[in-house]
């Protein structure tokens, strides 16, 4: 099957799922109550759980180096986007106004900034990034994928919690505090259980899967529920998305292929960083918008206009990957 095809089935689920939680909305099946309740069962139970059982896998030293390489990518694409980020997408918006005839530019408070940064820095690496990288490189590089979801982890619950929270604690304590958030545990845990081999019984192991299987249809419900309190008529001529789309999808992503072709690095390590990198913004960005009451409409909208157009770019990415390669 080839990636635009496998692009476009994901989507395709996506949609689905996104309508399903659009309906249950405006039935009242789900109010914004239950939504809120829905999210952080997801942050807190059936996103550690997708973690942990990513890492219950056959130890070789060749994954463990692929993984560790994975490892050093992811966190250097993150710090790229969190430095880009930070450089175009400023407290202050330019606007211009026109009064007497004349053009007037003035500067005001970008309210949205922080949904705007974390849609430019966090990827859908779970949902988006697995099936894409498993058509392409098999199991092998869905194994590195688990590595861009640690580091992801690692920086939302970090990073992406002082955003969002407007927290100015830095100290050694209050990171710390932050660290041991469910999906931190996880990581340590699963990592463990890997270099150990300490394998689950099949009875637990099925269980946490199941519960794992809810990660996707809870996170595409939550994302229709807040898309269906927006205007979604509205959304398609709204074109400081499509700005933040081109910083996440294409700018953020060629740069850091820039910067990884100078080096060797075994060709699916690198598609794999190459696809996480340019995958369309979480769904994360919504269920934290929620959780600390910013914008969740918009990060919404920035989630459906960035899953929509990865169609497009994602190919254009890969294709640019092998070339230079």
């Amino acid at each position: 099957m080839t990636l635009p095809l496998i692009t476009f089935n994901q989507i395709l689920i996506i949609f689905i799922i996104i309508v399903a939680g659009i309906i249950c909305y405006k039935v009242g099946l789900i109010d914004d109550a239950t939504n809120s309740k829905l999210s952080n069962i997801l942050l807190m139970l059936v996103n550690p759980i997708v973690i942990f059982t990513s890492y219950q896998r056959d130890f070789s030293k060749n994954l463990l180096q692929g993984l560790l390489i994975s490892l050093l990518l992811s966190v250097i694409t993150h710090i790229i986007s969190i430095l880009i980020s930070y450089i175009i997408i400023r407290k202050k918006r330019r606007r211009k106004l026109k009064v007497d005839g004349k053009t007037n530019v003035e500067y005001v408070s970008n309210n949205d900034v922080e949904v705007e940064r974390l849609s430019c820095i966090y990827s859908n690496v779970g949902f988006m990034g697995i099936p894409l990288v498993n058509g392409i490189l098999g199991s092998e590089g869905v194994f590195y994928v688990t590595a861009a979801i640690t580091i992801y982890h690692m920086f939302l619950w970090t990073h992406g919690v002082i955003v969002m929270s407007g927290s100015k604690d830095l100290n050694i304590k209050g990171i710390l505090k932050r660290l041991l958030s469910p999906s931190i545990i996880a990581i340590t845990l699963g990592f463990i259980c890997f270099v150990l081999q300490i394998r689950m019984p099949d009875v637990v192991n099925s269980a946490l899967n199941h519960i794992a299987g809810l990660n996707t249809p809870f996170a595409m419900l939550i994302a229709g529920v807040t898309i269906a309190r927006a205007n979604i008529f509205k959304l398609l001529v709204k074109y400081r998305i499509y700005m933040i789309a081109f910083l996440k999808l294409l700018f953020i992503p060629i740069i850091c292929l820039l910067l990884y072709s100078r080096f060797r690095i075994y060709d699916k390590v690198l598609i794999t960083a190459a696809i996480m990198a340019a995958s369309p913004s979480a769904t994360s960005n919504i269920l934290f918008s929620i959780k600390y009451n910013k914008n969740s409409v918009y990060a919404a909208e920035i989630f459906t206009v960035t899953t929509l157009l990865c169609a497009a770019t994602l190919p254009l990415i890969v294709a640019l990957t092998e070339f230079l390669t």
